[in-house]
């Protein structure tokens, strides 16, 4: 009982520490353009380091898998919808393991 009891402040105080951190330090508001710029670039960053790995491990195929990811990116690319994107990504995975194995 008091192991858990433990673990389970250990693991409060470690998920509250860094939401609580930010706001105890940076009370006024952040002037660096180089900080602002790193701070609106990390969620975009972080989304594609969790999801990249997926996107290669989804199909079971590395080579469905790219097809996808590579029409994804073209599509992107050219700025269409995210239902577009994803439609056509799934179709080209479809296609590609409908044809190639």
């Amino acid at each position: 009982m008091g192991r858990t009891l433990l673990a389970v402040f250990l693991m409060a105080l470690v998920s509250y520490l860094p939401r609580v951190t930010p706001l105890v330090f940076l009370r006024q508001k952040i002037k660096s353009p180089f900080i602002q710029s790193f701070l609106y670039y990390v969620p975009y960053a972080v989304l594609g380091a969790m999801t990249f790995p997926a996107i290669l491990s989804a199909t079971g195929d590395t080579t469905s898998a790219l097809a996808g990811f590579g029409v994804a990116l073209l599509l992107a690319f050219y700025e269409k919808s995210l239902m577009t994107v994803a439609l056509c990504a799934s179709l080209a995975v479809y296609l590609c393991q409908l044809f190639l194995g």
